[in-house]
């Protein structure tokens, strides 16, 4: 800062001493006027008195207030040192700390959901709407929610949507689900193994019934094909039983053949054993055939020589009668028809012998052929044994499998019969059942019309469940996983809930959002604020201390020569250093672990220091 000049005015005054007489002065401190001299008149002169006296009295306070402006070296450099900094402290705090990504979204009721109904086998065609719900109407498990042709739309709670009529014996996942919807409306259908049974199907009658609606039996049609599968079923079991007779004579015609396949076997090798000429070679078996000629040739003439003998025995008794005359005439008949026998006899007798000789002559020359001719019927034998056998065995077979397919039809049709007759319970067609997978929900729009065919898409539900669509920026979707908690506020509107990451998108561009954006879904937790429409501020957190930890302003770390990091603490009215390991940053603070000193919630840090404006420079 410069120095004041010290400025010095003088101004001319000419005065005129006048002379005063000793008797006149006064004491010390007497005031002696001085009188101006003026080249006029007394009055000119006392003026200009007057503007010397101003022009001196300025002159001195000017000197004196130079002479206060006057400094020594020090006092101005005491003056111009920069002020003392003062350091601004913060207290070490215990807070849980979190990384969070904040984006905007715009609060809904959940995603639409068409109910559609499909036609139904048990029908003869789709019905007509004669009943729909008002728009925002509230639909509980149970309600009907539209009816066509005089008969009822309930809804029942399930994941699985109703692709088929329900009826008993049924089993799968949609059965499942009805019995547990029986169940929570307060009705007993048995057993949860996912079997539509009779229980299940009383259960269903008195839903209906407490409803005010008339239960679904069976129709003209499965009574129909259950008398037709009772005949058929009767077809099964007299052919099943023709099929067992036919294995029992099959098995009879086995053993017949089996044991007529032995006997003939057995005649065939007695007979070649009766025809077997030894194996002999040579002249011994020539003499054993010219020996049995011989033997023939003797019988013959034994019996030729008897006849003759018996011959000569009646001749001899004719004789002696035919000379008697005391023999009467039927005697000598007699006689001469014995004689006559005798001849015949003889002469028969003669005529064996020569045929048995003749063929004793044929078998010696045969005897060979006739050998090989019984060899030969005896393998006959054995091979038609085994051919008939074989032929009954396999008609054994036929007949086995014949039985076992007429068993197995028979089965099947006690089987389809039994199903058949358990479908003749109460039903539930697939036109008077919609599935939704979360209850209640509000009817939103409605596409059918009173007296339209009720197929197809009727109208438009959504649940009660609050969602939040928004997006994210690229960089930071993958940082985001379903199933993180989510603050939902807005400030403005007074709005403060919580939700959980629901859906996050896997392409960019999808449900709405820009190519640089990732769609993001948030499930809403039950509130009672109005939120569907607003626009709210959502804030993820994703990544926490999951706890309280002890936190410091990011500012008041600092780095030390040797890398590590350390605060400036305050104790006992001074500053000291104390290193500490840093974790988490977040929301302008960083988790800090001392090294080796104690660092206590509540204790003062150094985030900067204050300096104070030098008001003495210039």
């Amino acid at each position: 800062m410069s120095r004041r000049r010290q400025i010095s005015m003088e101004v001319p005054v000419e005065t005129e001493r006048v002379s005063v007489p000793a008797e006149q002065r006064g004491s010390p401190g007497q005031v002696v006027a001085i009188s101006p001299r003026t080249s006029g008149s007394s009055a000119g002169r006392i003026r200009l008195l007057y503007i010397a006296l101003i022009a001196v009295a300025s002159a001195a306070a000017g000197a004196y207030l130079a002479g206060t402006r006057i400094e020594s070296p020090a006092d101005v450099a005491a003056r111009t040192a920069p002020p003392q900094p003062s350091p601004i402290l913060v207290p070490v705090e215990e807070r849980v700390l979190s990384a969070d990504v904040v984006t905007r979204g715009t609060v809904r009721f959940g995603l639409p959901l068409a109910i559609a109904l499909a036609p139904s086998t048990l029908k003869s065609g789709p019905g007509l709407v004669t009943t729909l719900p008002q728009r925002n109407t509230q639909l509980n498990e149970g309600d009907v929610i539209l009816t066509a042709s005089g008969r009822p739309v309930f809804v029942l709670q399930g994941k699985v949507p109703a692709y088929r009529d329900l009826t008993p014996g049924l089993s799968g996942q949609d059965v499942s689900q009805l019995i547990e919807a029986l169940k929570r409306l307060g009705f007993d259908p048995g057993s949860e193994d996912g079997v539509y049974s009779e229980r299940v199907s009383a259960a269903v009658a008195e839903w209906y019934k407490s409803k005010g609606w008339e239960p679904f039996g069976p129709t003209r049609e499965q009574l129909a094909a259950v008398r037709v599968l009772e005949r058929d079923w009767g077809d099964a079991v007299k052919n099943k039983a023709a099929a067992a007779a036919a294995v029992a004579t099959a098995g009879v015609g086995v053993e017949a053949a089996r044991a007529t396949a032995a006997h003939n076997i057995k005649a065939a090798a007695i007979d070649n054993v009766a025809r077997l000429v030894p194996k002999q070679t040579g002249n011994s078996q020539q003499g054993d055939a010219a020996l049995r000629l011989e033997g023939e040739r003797a019988k013959a003439q034994f019996a030729v020589t008897a006849a003759d003998a018996d011959l000569a025995a009646q001749i001899a008794d004719q004789t002696l009668v035919a000379l008697d005359p005391r023999q009467t005439e039927t005697a000598r008949n007699a006689a001469n028809a014995k004689l006559e026998v005798a001849r015949a006899a003889r002469q028969r007798t003669l005529l064996e012998g020569e045929l048995a000789v003749q063929a004793a002559q044929r078998d010696a020359q045969l005897a060979p052929g006739r050998a090989e001719l019984g060899r030969s019927a005896e393998a006959a034998a054995r091979l038609e044994g085994s051919k008939a056998l074989r032929a009954a065995l396999d008609t054994q077979t036929l007949a086995a499998l014949d039985l076992k397919m007429a068993t197995e039809r028979a089965e099947q049709a006690a089987t389809d019969l039994a199903a058949a007759k358990r479908r003749l319970g109460v039903q539930v067609p697939i036109d008077e059942v919609v599935f939704i997978p979360s209850l209640p929900v509000r009817v939103q729009d409605i596409s059918a019309t009173v007296g339209g065919t009720a197929a197809g898409s009727l109208l438009t539900v959504t649940d009660n469940q609050l969602t939040v669509d928004s997006s994210l920026p690229l960089d930071a979707a993958p940082l985001v996983k379903m199933g993180m908690p989510v603050a939902i506020d807005e400030q403005s509107l007074g709005i403060k809930t919580t939700g959980v990451v629901e859906t996050v998108a896997t392409t960019p561009g999808t449900r709405g959002v820009d190519a640089f954006h990732i769609y993001l879904g948030i499930r809403v937790d039950p509130t009672p604020v109005h939120l569907e429409g607003f626009s709210v501020r959502l804030t993820i957190p994703i990544e926490s201390t999951k706890g309280a930890v002890t936190a410091v302003p990011l500012s008041a770390l600092s780095l030390a020569t040797d890398g590590t990091s350390r605060l400036q603490v305050q104790r006992n009215g001074t500053l000291e250093y104390v290193t500490v390991k840093p974790g988490l940053s977040a929301s302008g603070y960083v988790e800090v672990t001392p090294v080796k000193d104690q660092l206590l919630p509540g204790q003062l840090v150094v985030v900067g220091y204050n300096y104070p404006e030098n008001k003495g420079a210039r």
